[in-house]
């Protein structure tokens, strides 16, 4: 996650202890602010596919919706973590149009991991910046780190996040709301047959 001052940290604890009910979220809160999941029966896989998150981390005085590609071969997982940071206060989890002093910005950071059973462990390799919504550019980002366990009832991945950071043992709700399609097979190729246009006679209007 993007790396915030000291100060940053001091106003997060005096929030919490000044505004209680905004304290971070419950898993069930965390839960009721996710999209649906995808469609029953249409993952054949348990644990490819894109998953997503939204809760605000009081470390970072900021909310992050991390948006999780996830492809399995065999005990290895390939794929990325798009994390998408707006610093609005903790009762507000949309960002809304831009103004000054908000940050709305994305990182992409390719991940690789491994997969025991349902037990998954998924962590960023780089990063760099995706796009700039509002305000200025992050410099500074600790790669994201989830592990945890998918829930295939619920079609959730159950994780904390460890950033080498702030964020130690963050739990972070993840809904699996896409999966990837079976490739598809190629539909063969045959090949068109000629088209010209009967040639004229030279003289008259005969075909």
């Amino acid at each position: 996650m993007k790396r915030r001052r000291r100060w940053g940290l001091s106003l997060a604890v005096l929030g919490l202890v000044l505004v209680p009910a905004l304290a971070p979220a419950t898993i069930e809160e965390q839960r009721a602010r996710l999209p649906p999941p995808a469609p029953p029966g249409t993952c054949q896989n348990p644990i490819e596919g894109v998953w997503r998150s939204l809760r605000w981390y009081p470390g970072n005085q900021a909310w992050y919706s991390f948006v999780l590609e996830i492809r399995q071969r065999g005990t290895t997982l390939e794929g990325r973590i798009e994390a998408f940071s707006w610093d609005t206060p903790p009762n507000r989890p949309e960002p809304g149009p831009c103004r000054a002093g908000l940050e709305h910005f994305s990182v992409v950071q390719p991940a690789r991991g491994t997969v025991e059973g349902l037990r998954i462990d998924f962590a960023a390799t780089a990063w760099s910046v995706g796009t700039v919504f509002c305000g200025s550019r992050p410099w500074g980002y600790n790669l994201d780190h989830f592990r945890g366990v998918i829930d295939t009832r619920l079609q959730e991945f159950q994780s904390v996040n460890n950033d080498g950071g702030l964020q130690i043992d963050e739990p972070t709700v993840f809904r699996r709301v896409r999966c990837f399609e079976p490739e598809a097979v190629p539909h063969p190729y045959v090949t068109p047959p000629a088209f010209h246009p009967r040639a004229r006679r030279r003289f008259g209007c005969g075909r």
